[in-house]
């Protein structure tokens, strides 16, 4: 009765495709350029340099909290974030040319950052009172244990052991481990925005905006303003910021406002010098402390689940297929040599793929192997010439947080992308879906919650070894999740012949071993036909 005075096309049935839902697609569409397909030279280099400012965050971050702890002043803080930028280029080639093949940048972890911490407050340190000795004492003890839990990563990887392991994994275990890879990263977003709030929050406001909207307003033969948004946004609200700094705005605020706000308080462009290539054992030779390699190596592990799960979320976003196992275990194995150069060189913290760079291939539609070699070349030309690098590496830390939002939004999305394949209205996808999440975001802060507030962790022990390996476990979200979404997946209602559809196993049948579908040549081999010798399966 209501609708009766409408007019003859609104009883019109809706067209087939219409009432159909979206088609699974084992490939993300949409994607400009997949692996094997590089922009030109300009365009890929210009992406590349994009790639470059994304880790930079990471890259100075860490050392900036942790050399000041090792009674670094900002010389030592200068040459840690030139070798860790250094050891990083260098990983990223050896992931691009042997590990994954994946476009994936390999650089610090924040999960490497508590037990690095320990290690600084170890009594065998603090004992030492020249602030330069203690450094150089505690780098080698930081070196020692990296070397050590490098050693995990790669039997795991090289041995096929994590091939195993992934071959169980189906898109439904799959969802959470990456979703939370991405949203489990949530307190390095806004808060760091928040910090410097005048100037984080224009840098996302103008990010959404030229990324988002402008493309859509400004119509162009080229893909511009969404592909090099962060280029545009950074350039705009970094001299916004630079013009507030030498206009006197923070001549008279706060210590804290300063530090985060001002683009001329990081004291690097001073204390870099001009050319400086890193070597290994610079700060002279490592030393092992079992408790501290343990802590490390625990740490290792949680880098390498939370680094599978960022893979996964590159191959979708760089157009490729599911990453066979046996692929994510090489990759594994690589990310091992990279822990092991980190030790070599002294970077104070362990790698893993980066998220905040799985992120921007989604952002610019650019999946292509070749801009995030370049970017790699980057790495190392800047940190050699430690001047330039040092004036990109002096961004405020709330413009870096807010490309944060942005990028780790995205890896996050691609997490709940996998859903696509399992049936969502199953109570058993439901309960998997849900619980594994809840308890991959509730777990983890009750223990830095109660970190924050005591000082140490619920385990409280006499061996400080031990609580730092439960804290580091226990501490990050995307492996409580991908543990708890894996054992469930994998033990719950198996019998029953629904469960393997409705957790979308069939769908990635094919990826399970390197040779059943074509597409994994093309993606994934060897390069220099070395695959002949290394046979993935």
């Amino acid at each position: 009765m209501a609708g009766g005075g409408g007019g003859g096309s609104a009883g019109a049935a809706p067209k087939q495709d219409d009432t159909q839902p979206h088609p699974v697609k084992e490939q993300l569409p949409n994607v400009s350029y997949c692996i094997t397909s590089p922009p030109p030279w300009p365009e890929a280099i210009l992406l590349g340099f994009q790639h470059y400012l994304v880790m930079l965050g990471t890259t100075v971050i860490i050392p900036t909290v942790l050399v000041p702890q090792m009674g670094g002043g900002n010389d030592e803080k200068a040459r840690v974030i030139q070798t860790f930028l250094f050891v990083a280029g260098l990983n990223t080639l050896l992931q691009t040319l042997f590990g994954t093949r994946l476009p994936a940048v390999i650089g610090g972890s924040y999960t490497f950052v508590v037990p690095t911490i320990s290690i600084i407050l170890n009594d065998r340190y603090n004992d030492i009172i020249d602030p330069h000795k203690r450094f150089l004492r505690t780098m080698r003890g930081t070196q020692g244990a990296l070397i050590v839990a490098s050693v995990v990563q790669i039997i795991i990887g090289f041995s096929g052991l994590w091939r195993l392991v992934t071959r169980f994994l189906s898109p439904l275990s799959a969802a959470p481990l990456v979703a939370l890879a991405g949203f489990g990263l949530y307190q390095l977003g806004f808060p760091g925005v928040a910090k410097c709030i005048e100037i984080g929050l224009p840098q996302l406001i103008v990010l959404v905006i030229v990324s988002q909207y402008v493309p859509h307003a400004i119509h162009l033969k080229k893909n511009i303003f969404d592909r090099f948004a962060v280029i545009f946004s950074v350039a705009i609200v970094w001299l916004y910021a630079f013009i507030l700094t030498v206009g006197g705005a923070y001549r008279h605020a706060a210590p804290k406002t300063q530090q985060h706000c001002r683009t001329d308080r990081s004291g690097l462009v001073a204390a870099s010098p001009w050319i400086r290539i890193p070597y290994p054992f610079q700060w002279g030779a490592p030393t092992f402390e079992a408790g501290e390699a343990f802590a490390m190596m625990v740490a290792s592990f949680v880098a390498l689940v939370e680094s599978t799960g960022t893979f996964i979320a590159v191959s979708r976003y760089a157009s490729a297929t599911q990453v066979p196992p046996s692929i994510l275990s090489r990759g594994v194995g690589w990310q091992g040599i990279g822990i092991l150069l980190d030790g070599i060189f002294g970077t104070a913290n362990g790698s893993t793929a980066s998220v905040e760079n799985a992120g921007l291939l989604a952002l610019t539609r650019v999946g292509s192997r070749r801009v995030v070699q370049i970017s790699a070349g980057f790495m190392i030309f800047f940190s050699i010439l430690g001047k330039f690098g040092a004036v990109f590496a002096s961004i405020p830390g709330s413009i870096i947080a807010a490309l944060y939002c942005l990028f780790f939004a995205y890896v996050g999305a691609a997490g709940l992308g996998l859903l696509q394949f399992s049936n969502l209205n199953s109570f058993r996808t439901k309960f998997i879906l849900g619980f594994s999440v809840f308890l991959g975001l509730s777990i983890p802060q009750y223990f830095k919650e109660y970190t924050s507030v005591a000082g140490y962790g619920p385990v409280h022990t006499g061996a400080r070894w031990f609580n730092d390996i439960v804290n580091v476990i226990f501490s990050s979200e995307a492996l409580v999740a991908g543990f708890v979404a894996y054992f469930l997946d994998n033990t719950m209602q198996l019998h029953e012949s629904s469960t393997r559809k409705d957790r979308g196993y069939h769908f990635w049948d094919k990826f399970r071993t390197f040779k059943k579908d074509p597409r994994s040549e093309e993606f994934y081999s060897l390069p220099f036909k070395l695959n002949r010798f290394f046979t993935p399966d």
